[in-house]
C-alpha cells in the first residue's frame, strides 16, 4: 500500500522538481540519497519561488527533525541486529513505512531485516515514480500550482478520512491556526 501511495505523490513531485529545473539523473539520486517526500516537495517549490539556498535547507532540516523521534522510537526493536542494518533501516524509515513497521514490530513477529526490506522497496518505488514525473514534465505542460497541491491533498484526504472525535477536531483546529 505504501508503494501505492508513492507513485501517486511522486509522480507530481517529480513534476515540479523538473520544472525547477532538476533532469532524471538529479532527481534520482536526491530521491535515493535523501529520502523525505515533504522535503523533496519543498525544494523545488521555495526554489521556485526565489528562496535562498540557506532557507531551503533551514525548512527541510527542521521538517524533517521528526525523523529524530522515529529512529528514537525504533532504536528498541534494533537492540540484536547489526549496526549497519540498523542504519539502514534509520535512514530509509519514511511516515508511512514507520507506521506499518511499528504495527508489525508490536505484533511481536517482525525483524529488522523485513522492515528494511518494506523501507527500500518503498523508496524504489518514490525514487521510479519521481523519474517518472521528471520524464512527464518534459513531454506535458503541468501547471506548478497542480503539481505542487498533491501533498497537500494527501493530508487533506488523511484529516477527512479520520473519526470526528474531540480530539482529532482539536488537534486539525490547531493545525489551521
Amino acid at each position: 500500500p505504501i508503494m501505492i501511495g508513492y507513485i501517486f505523490l511522486g509522480v507530481p513531485c517529480g513534476l515540479l522538481c523538473q520544472q525547477a529545473g532538476m533532469d532524471a539523473l538529479q532527481v534520482f539520486l536526491l530521491s535515493a540519497l535523501f529520502y523525505s517526500g515533504a522535503g523533496q516537495y519543498m525544494i523545488p517549490n521555495m526554489w521556485l519561488a526565489g528562496s535562498p539556498l540557506s532557507a531551503i535547507i533551514a525548512s527541510v532540516t527542521l521538517v524533517n527533525s521528526r525523523q529524530l523521534l522515529y529512529g528514537a522510537s525504533l532504536s528498541r526493536f534494533c537492540s540484536n541486529t547489526k549496526k549497519s542494518l540498523s542504519f539502514l533501516y534509520g535512514a530509509t524509515v519514511t511516515d508511512e513505512s514507520f507506521a506499518v513497521n511499528l504495527a508489525k514490530f508490536e505484533l511481536g513477529n517482525w525483524s529488522v531485516k523485513a522492515a528494511t526490506m518494506v523501507n527500500l522497496f518503498s523508496q524504489s518505488c518514490w525514487a521510479l515514480a519521481n523519474v517518472l514525473g521528471v520524464i512527464l514534465g518534459s513531454l506535458l505542460t503541468v501547471p506548478t500550482a497542480l503539481a505542487s497541491f498533491a501533498m497537500t491533498s494527501i493530508f487533506l484526504c488523511l484529516l477527512f478520512s479520520q473519526k470526528g472525535t474531540l480530539s482529532n477536531i482539536a488537534a486539525a483546529g490547531f493545525a489551521v491556526i
